[in-house]
């Protein structure tokens, strides 16, 4: 796909809002670097080696936030400066293509002209719009609530203007697709991502025997409501393994039995032994996508699942137990209720193989084809 003029000018630029991990959003942008092995990268903040060799092996450009000491643990509180730092980012390169990998800001980085912008949206900024409250509601620090009031208003309106330089908006689900209708008043194209599935191969090949407990993968913010799991899990008093960390780190750990073990944040491999071994997955938020699922169904392993957001374009019946009210009593029926139900390994693993890296690439390439001029 990277392709050269007699120019010399460089086809493709890459926006990433931040790099200081990798989780979700950097595995589809890794599959954007796949696609332009030689495209630089620019992005709000970067953290060196704290993402994968394909993303740090090329030119990084990042903004003046990334000289602010320790920017890696205080990023989320300088917020309000994420659209001057995007803006500060000036592309000096003369690309035919920007393609961004966006949930916040980098979309609003400006495009040279003659330049056609395509941004991935993994979601329009859901603390600014419909999970406002879960960020800046009463249960939040008064610093926090007093920074949403009094900011919100101008971040809103910055993001909106900023969607004037984008040319195309990809949707990771018709669930974002449907915010950024009513969000954004735009159109868009929906491609899902991806699971890696060649890190699951072994685990997939046969049903091993499970062990008694249940698990949760992923971050400490509101909207996952690992809080709501706690609540239920030490109720029940069955055993639930946590694995990541976050902004709520200290006030779940607070309020845990001993039934429950927070891991920390582990290296794939150990994620995926834990996903392999687990009797069952859970997964309580509103997720735009929820890559997390999928590989939990790729490990063979069921899920629990709230019946909202994204997970209701992935998981089935077949391979999960949904609940419907984001209450304790609606999860804990459920995890009653999922204890006496057999699912089928074959059927976890081939819902799985559906969501492929390589659909992923090809359909993102297939859709960069049809609407930048050759």
């Amino acid at each position: 796909m990277e392709r050269s003029t007699e120019s010399g000018r460089i086809e493709t630029v890459l926006l990433h809002d931040w790099l200081t991990g990798f989780r979700g959003g950097e595995r589809v942008l890794e599959a954007f670097c796949d696609i332009f092995p030689e495209s630089p990268l620019y992005t709000l903040i970067h953290v060196p080696n704290t993402t994968s060799e394909k993303i740090e092996k090329r030119k990084i450009v990042a903004s003046f936030l990334s000289k602010i000491p320790k920017i890696e643990s205080h990023y989320r509180k300088f917020l309000p400066l994420f659209p001057s730092a995007a803006e500060s980012l000036t592309i000096r390169e003369n690309p035919r293509l920007i393609l961004s990998s966006s949930h916040c800001v980098i979309k609003g980085v400006q495009k040279p002209k003659d330049c056609v912008h395509i941004s991935y949206i993994h979601s329009p900024m859901r603390y600014l719009y419909d999970q406002y409250d879960n960020y800046f509601g009463k249960h939040a620090p008064l610093y926090q609530q007093w920074g949403g009031r009094t900011f919100r208003s101008y971040l809103t309106s910055w993001d909106l203007s900023s969607n004037d330089n984008v040319d195309y908006m990809v949707a990771n689900s018709k669930f974002v697709q449907e915010r950024i209708k009513k969000y954004y008043r735009r159109d868009s194209h929906v491609i899902h991502p991806f699971v890696e599935l060649q890190d699951f191969r072994e685990h997939a090949k046969k049903d091993l025997p499970k062990k008694d407990y249940y698990l949760m993968v992923t971050a400490f913010a509101p909207n996952k409501r690992v809080d709501l799991a706690v609540e239920v899990f030490n109720e029940l008093g069955k055993p639930l393994k946590i694995i990541g960390s976050g902004q709520q780190d200290a006030w779940l750990r607070s309020f845990a039995k001993p039934n429950i073990e927070f891991l920390g944040n582990l290296s794939r491999d150990q994620v995926i032994h834990h996903m392999r071994e687990a009797r069952g997955f859970i997964f309580p938020g509103v997720e735009d996508f929820g890559i997390t699922p999928l590989e939990s169904l790729a490990a063979g392993t069921p899920v629990i699942a709230f019946k909202a957001g994204g997970v209701l374009e992935t998981l089935t019946e077949e391979t999960s137990l949904f609940f419907t009210e984001p209450t304790a009593k609606s999860l804990k029926n459920a995890v009653e209720k999922f204890e006496n139900i057999n699912f089928e390994h074959g059927r976890l693993v081939a819902r799985a193989e559906e969501f492929s890296k390589e659909v992923f690439q090809s359909r993102i390439e297939g859709f960069i084809n049809d609407v930048v001029p050759r």
